[in-house]
Order: C-alpha cells, then structure tokens, then sequence
C-alpha cells in the first residue's frame, strides 16, 4: 500500500467535528502528521532510544494508540533487551492494517509484535518496562484520561517509562495566539492552503481536546510518576518520559 498526499481537507468542509482515523485518513497519514506536526520525527526517534535504555527482560512494550506504527516501528528497531515483546494497540482497524503491511520489511531484526485492535481506555495491561503513548492521549475522554494513566503506573516494573508526546495549550492567552500563528505558518510552509487548514481545524474540533503542560504532569504525578522530564517542545507540542 502506497502513502498518499493529503488532500482530505481541499474542498469545503461544514461542521464540526467528525474527524475519523478510517481508510481515507490511514491513507494520508504519514503525510497528514508530517506536515502538521513539528518535529514529529524527532519524537518518534527518541521514543526507540528512551525505550531501549528503559527495556527490562521478559517484559512487555506497549505502544498505545499507535496507528501506522512509527513508534513500534522506532521501538523494535533499537531495543536489543532480551526477551522483549512489543504490543501495539489501536482502535482503527484501517490503521492497524496499513501498518501490518507496511512494516514488515522496514524491521531490521525486529522484536516480536502482536497488532491489537482495541481501545486502550479499557485494557488490562500485562507487566511492562515501557509504554509510549505518542498524539494519543488528546483523543481520550478527558474524564478517562487519569485512570488510563494510573492504569499504566500500575503495570510498570519499578524503573520502567512511559513516553508521553502531546499537543498542549497555553494558560496565557497571549502566548497561545502567538504558537497558533507559528503553527498556522508552519502548515502553510508544508503546502496546505488556508482552506484546508480550516477544516482540518473544525473536523478536529472536539475530538482533540489538548491541556496545559501543567496538567499533564501534574496528572502524572498524581498516578504516581515520581521523575517527569521534558524531552521535546516545538510550538504547541511537547515529549515527557515519566519514571515509575
């Protein structure tokens, strides 16, 4: 299967709401995330690093809202831990489908990886020395959000890390213009037009419900998380590993 150019928003779009990660989005996806979201790379990058430093033998890595599979892809490509495997979850079927296919000869000497079609607000997870949740929080009823956190504190051997990469909010009023402005020009650098930045923005409207930094970790705190270091900002986005 072949990554297409996203072209999704280029007509009109009324509304709000709607956005679905289904085969149209799937499609367009690595295209879609690059050219909206700053230093996506790097994140996925460092994701594969921090987990090989943190990996611990005969236990699991999940990777939690993974679609296409970047951050597995990154993950099983760095951690060399014996006797690891990797779990990635996603709740589209198209998603996971494309990232089946498209994966298999991109892993170099890869870790074993079972697909998981499911909702990660309700899962059960086995013992764990990593977790990544990359862009996938904001997507979680917010009132889910801190028992899905807890959830994964619970699960993770002592020592182990959660990666955790958001696009965040502003407190001050004035500086969340300013960074949606420099987000606005960073699409605009990457070819989209300003109608299809408008309906991007009212499809996604309610569906991704970004939170102050300061929520996050103090959210992370309270589950328990006693280390919280910032690894990433760009713009509206920020990476945290978190120590359990």
């Amino acid at each position: 299967m072949s990554d297409r150019e996203d072209n999704l928003f280029q007509t009109l779009f009324t509304g709000v709401g709607g956005f679905r990660f289904d085969e149209k989005v799937a499609q367009v996806f690595p295209d879609m995330i690059r050219r909206s979201v700053p230093g996506y790379g790097h994140v996925i990058g460092s994701s594969g690093l921090i987990a090989k430093h943190y990996a611990q033998p005969n236990t699991v890595i999940y990777d939690l809202g993974c679609s296409l599979g970047a951050t597995t892809l990154s993950i099983a490509n760095q951690v060399t831990t014996p006797d690891c495997r990797i779990v990635a979850i996603d709740n589209s079927e198209a998603m996971l489908a494309r990232a089946q296919s498209s994966l298999s000869d991109r892993l170099i000497d890869p870790l074993p990886i079972d697909w998981v079609h499911g909702d990660i607000a309700a899962m059960t997870f086995e013992r764990c020395s990593v977790v990544a949740i990359n862009f996938t929080l904001m997507f979680i009823e917010r009132e889910k959000r801190e028992k899905l956190l807890s959830d994964i504190h619970n699960a993770l051997c002592p020592g182990g890390a959660l990666i955790l990469a958001e696009k965040i909010v502003q407190e001050d009023a004035q500086s969340q213009e300013t960074l949606n402005s420099l987000h606005m020009e960073f699409k605009r650098a990457n070819g989209y037009s300003e109608l299809e930045i408008s309906g991007k923005r009212q499809a996604i409207e309610n569906v991704l419900v970004p939170e102050t930094a300061d929520a996050h970790i103090e959210r992370l705190r309270r589950v328990g998380f006693q280390e919280v270091t910032e690894f990433f900002h760009c713009l509206n986005f920020k990476a945290w590993v978190a120590i359990a």
